[in-house]
């Protein structure tokens, strides 16, 4: 008895497209350390000094006390915070005002054909009560 056998064709030699791997540009940040609760200077570590923050400038003038004047930075945020509150109201000031003028006049549109539906109401109860 003879055993079946299959002839197979070679295999094709398919081209295949290379595709390269995708990158990506990913921000890396330096991990920030935060030190144990736990933490305590080592033997015989003697604290370092600190040099003393001079004094704030002061402002003489003879029937006052003296005042003292602000930092730099403090100053320039003030100023900062009241241009803008200053530009910010002359800006919307005109345009309020013309929001304030329609809206009254609607208001009184409304308020006048209320007085004038009531005015009839009344008209018109004693007359039908006389007949």
């Amino acid at each position: 008895m003879e055993i079946p056998t299959i002839v197979l064709p070679s295999a094709q030699q398919i081209d295949t497209v290379e595709i390269p791997l995708p990158r990506a540009d990913v921000p890396y940040y330096i991990p920030m350390v935060v030190p144990p609760s736990d933490l305590r200077d080592a033997e015989g570590a003697k604290p370092v000094e600190t040099t003393e923050v001079p004094p704030a400038p002061r402002l003489n003038l003879p029937p006052l006390p003296p005042i003292p004047i602000p930092s730099t930075e403090v100053l320039v945020t003030a100023a900062a915070a009241a241009v803008t509150a200053v530009a910010a109201t002359t800006l919307t000031q005109p345009i309020i005002e013309q929001i304030k003028k329609k809206l009254q006049k609607f208001l009184q549109g409304k308020i006048n054909k209320w007085k004038q539906n009531r005015q009839k109401k009344k008209e018109s109860s004693p007359s039908s009560k006389k007949m």
